[in-house]
């Protein structure tokens, strides 16, 4: 069974917002996720499961490190 933490690890990513500089028109455009600016240095990015993963090989592939 899930715990909250799995569940929001597969729904979200929390990453600084200098590391999306370039990246976040991208993202609405290929992703069906919404970012939400947390606080002055983070954004949040929140999906589906299966967006989220989609999005994470993303960012990936463009050198950003999600975990």
């Amino acid at each position: 069974m899930s715990n909250a933490s799995q569940l929001r690890d597969s729904t979200q990513i929390v990453l600084p917002r200098e590391t999306l500089k370039g990246l976040e028109s991208q993202l609405d455009d290929e992703f069906t996720v919404t970012v939400f600016p947390e606080g002055d240095d983070y954004c949040r990015i929140i999906g589906s499961p299966v967006e989220i993963k989609e999005a994470s090989e993303f960012l990936a592939r463009h050198g950003v490190s999600v975990r």
